[in-house]
């Protein structure tokens, strides 16, 4: 089943952007775009018309801007969180608006936005309302970080790589350190550290490792190693002047008010001036 690049559409600017990001990326993909309004169903007939009438003008504006791309466009009655997460459950990517520095709004508004990323099994794309076409010249890299072992961040990588290989961009993956505490490492890493010649080299060949599957399956990718001392949002945010995309895994927490995605995300989806991808574990 080929899967659509699905955006988000609620008359805001910042979803009118992420409409021209998820256009621009299906066409380069190959794949065809839906565009849905989610939420609770109105009573008012002259707004639902007024919704109707103005998904119907995005389709035309984008099919009037990439004639070949197959455009859907879907209402979707009830529960933002839930319509939003099942709809990327049915898509390749999930795009969506956001203000960032800030609160996220539109579909966004208020805890929606942390529940739809934590929730969703697909990447969620966040699109700022100043994005423009420009932003994804040659020159411009995709920035992912990396933490942990060769699995902890494949999917982010994996995300980044097919991303980069489509636009013909390169790769900036980051991996930040700290220094440990005497309780950090189990006796085997402290061994495996011992053995690498101190911390950064450690660092260095624990990225090299799990960057060796997508160097073999994406060779003709550049590539630019960045380890760093430092807090990974910190480190993150200090390279995202370059960036044409972010690209963060993402780790959600539950509990009784609802979910929430990890410190390094919502920190780099709130201040990273790029469009940000968050991308849930394989």
């Amino acid at each position: 089943m080929t899967r659509p690049i699905t955006v988000g559409a609620d008359g805001t600017a910042e979803s009118l952007a992420a409409v021209h990001w998820a256009a621009r990326e299906a066409v380069r993909r190959a794949l065809p775009l839906r565009v849905v309004h989610a939420g609770e169903k109105s009573d008012d007939e002259g707004r639902a018309a007024g919704v109707r009438e103005a998904l119907a003008q995005t389709a035309r504006e984008i099919t009037g801007r990439h004639p070949g791309l197959q455009v859907t466009t879907d209402i979707i009655d009830g529960d933002p969180v839930e319509a939003l997460v099942a709809a990327a459950d049915e898509a390749e990517t999930l795009v969506l608006g956001s203000r960032g520095h800030g609160a996220i709004v539109g579909f966004l508004l208020g805890s929606v936005g942390q529940q739809v990323i934590a929730e969703s099994t697909r990447p969620v794309v966040l699109v700022r309302a100043e994005d423009r076409a420009e932003s994804e010249a040659a020159g411009r890299e995709i920035v992912v970080g990396q933490q942990g072992g060769p699995q902890d961040s494949a999917a982010a990588l994996g995300f980044a790589f097919e991303t980069a290989a489509v636009r013909g961009a390169a790769v900036r993956v980051v991996r930040a350190w700290s220094l440990p505490t005497v309780f950090t490492y189990s006796p085997g890493s402290l061994k495996l550290l011992d053995e690498a010649g101190g911390l950064e080299p450690y660092e260095q060949k624990a990225l090299e490792e799990a960057l060796q599957p997508w160097l073999e399956r994406f060779p003709d990718v550049p590539v630019t190693r960045h380890v760093e001392m430092g807090s990974a949002g910190e480190v993150l945010l200090s390279v995202a002047a370059g960036a044409q995309l972010m690209v963060v895994g993402r780790r959600a927490h539950r509990s009784a008010v609802g979910s929430r995605i990890g410190s390094v995300a919502h920190g780099v989806v709130h201040h990273a001036p790029s469009p940000v991808a968050v991308v849930p574990p394989a």
